[in-house]
């Protein structure tokens, strides 16, 4: 008899948020009367399906523990590191001993508090049959520009073929590991997990995804995911 595919999670939250700014760490600022990590995480918790969710925290962090969904049972936290891959990589490591190989493994942003239901199960079901895996993403519409030295235009960039990409990410659990382990042996900062399988020569899966799936980068982005939090709930 065929074993049940299982689902891991992992949130990366470990982040200190230079480009936000300020004291608190983004994924704690307040959104809609919740922290911005709240958001992110309630929604991986609403799918039945995933079995756990590791969250990879900053040393020293004592926020995480006051949050309502740090008590629920799946939920498990590993320290995070200073690069993102450091901090996947250790969730990953905190899931050996239960996780197999071909499980499946979903990474999304903490500061992505936006994500829909809908979105995280079409990725789970765009992906399940594909042999690499693949994450969510957008098709660029806008219109690219390359910048000199000086902050000018130099030229325009063609927009076909190219995607915005989001999170979730999902991949098998040992080919996830294998990828990271590379980047890691050879010091290579990766912004996301995708980039990793990429390095072993692998073309993960673009499945359509939501555009308001943003992520909180900046002050004023907390306006629009409120907006698009209220949008979401008013339907």
């Amino acid at each position: 008899m065929r074993r049940r595919e299982r689902h891991w999670a992992v949130l990366v939250a470990a982040g200190r948020g230079e480009r936000y700014g300020g004291r608190t760490p983004k994924q704690y600022q307040l959104l809609a009367g919740r922290p911005v990590l709240s958001w992110s995480l309630r929604v991986l918790l609403a799918e039945p399906s995933i079995d756990a969710v590791v969250v990879a925290i900053a040393a020293g962090d004592r926020r995480f523990a006051r949050l309502p969904e740090s008590r629920d049972a799946r939920v498990r936290t590993c320290l995070g590191g200073t690069r993102r891959e450091h901090s996947v990589a250790n969730a990953l490591q905190a899931l050996g001993g239960q996780a197999r190989d071909e499980d499946w493994v979903l990474v999304h942003d903490a500061a992505r508090p936006c994500l829909r239901r809908s979105d995280l199960r079409a990725l789970m079901t765009g992906v399940a049959g594909d042999p690499v895996g693949g994450l969510l993403a957008v098709p660029l519409a806008d219109t690219l520009k390359a910048a000199d030295g000086d902050g000018r235009s130099a030229r325009t960039v063609p927009r076909e073929g190219l995607w915005r990409a989001l999170t979730p990410q999902m991949f098998r659990y040992g080919l996830l590991r294998r990828a990271l382990a590379l980047c890691l042996d050879r010091d290579r900062g990766v912004t996301d997990e995708a980039a990793a399988i990429e390095l072993l020569g692998l073309r993960p899966r673009l499945v359509p995804g939501r555009a308001d799936n943003l992520k909180v980068t900046r002050r004023e982005d907390l306006a629009l995911a409120a907006g698009v939090l209220r949008g979401s709930r008013a339907r």
